[in-house]
């Protein structure tokens, strides 16, 4: 790869188009799509309002993946056909790394990780499907008796996807303990595919030396973006050695001020108050008396009523 990707991985609910573009424009130079269902769909109407969304870009994004999930290799060679064909996309990424319930008991998401025969199959018809670069996601195994990421890795790489990222965690840890870098770095040394990595980034500095502990081509980041977009400009004076840039409480303001504005117009006023509550939950994290301004946010019917408790609540911290 020409350059090391500093990214927005993808998150199911939360990283629609609208955090997408907040991240890209702080300096994330890679984002991905919320997973898809294959499955789903293709066999949804055309008009389906939650795909329509799921599938849409917001001006900002100008590398951003779609990702897919299922089992089925033929549905998913469709899938991707036509993801290529809305000439929106820059890639196609495979999911094999939501350790979620609902997906894995069906066999879908790292549930793919116990059957690598399968796993094959799929990244093989979705490279047929379509002329864009692939990917995959994945983690390092299902459990402790099947860490077969390496396995799967090699095997990516003899199919000629474009890169491979590891969560440095199995599905079955979910996201307990510390990401292992170690295990991510063994990966990266036998093989020549590009391999990002993925988990426990919350700051510059984790960035950095995740990136110099694995040797990996690039990092992924998910849960320490959420709330905090910035992180990707961080990033970016740390990689260059300039003075860090942190937000101060006024463009804290702002940011999520817009950030609500522009759910509004993509998700209306209900959908978009809702579904803001947990994004700002994020936002809001480490200030004092966090628990309590979550509490009342709850409470509030409106995204007016947001952005008021948040005025009042950001002013007074600067005070």
């Amino acid at each position: 790869m020409d350059s090391v990707i500093v990214g927005a991985a993808p998150m199911a609910g939360l990283t629609d188009r609208v955090t997408r573009a907040l991240c890209c424009r702080m300096g994330a130079n890679y984002a991905c799509t919320e997973m898809i269902s294959a499955v789903g769909w293709m066999h949804a109407k055309d008009d389906n309002p939650v795909y329509h969304r799921l599938l849409s870009l917001a001006p900002e994004e100008t590398n951003t993946a779609v990702q897919l999930f299922g089992k089925d290799p033929a549905v998913l060679k469709e899938a991707a056909a036509r993801a290529t064909d809305m000439r929106r996309f820059t890639s196609i990424d495979i999911n094999m790394g939501c350790p979620a319930r609902k997906v894995t008991s069906t066999g879908e998401g790292s549930a793919l990780l116990k059957r690598p025969d399968i796993a094959v199959r799929v990244m093989e018809a979705v490279k047929a499907g379509t002329a864009l670069p692939v990917t995959v996601k994945m983690r390092l195994g299902y459990d402790d008796n099947s860490r077969n990421a390496l396995e799967l890795t090699k095997a990516a790489e003899a199919i000629g996807l474009r890169w491979v990222c590891v969560h440095g965690r199995t599905r079955e840890q979910m996201f307990s303990g510390q990401a292992d870098r170690a295990a991510v770095a063994e990966i990266k040394r036998q093989v020549g595919i590009p391999v990002l990595f993925n988990g426990d980034i919350f700051s510059a500095e984790d960035a950095l030396s995740a990136l110099a502990d694995t040797g990996c081509d690039g990092i992924l980041i998910g849960r320490g973006a959420m709330g905090n977009p910035w992180l990707f400009r961080e990033i970016a004076d740390a990689m260059r050695g300039e003075e860090i840039r942190r937000p101060g409480n006024a463009e804290r303001l702002k940011l999520i001020g817009e950030h609500i504005d522009r759910m509004v117009v993509f998700k209306g006023e209900r959908l978009a108050m809702l579904q803001m509550r947990t994004h700002i939950g994020h936002y809001i994290r480490g200030l004092p008396g966090a628990a309590e301004i979550r509490r009342r946010l709850n409470a509030i019917p409106t995204t007016q009523g947001q952005k008021e408790l948040l005025r009042t609540v950001l002013t007074k911290e600067t005070q």
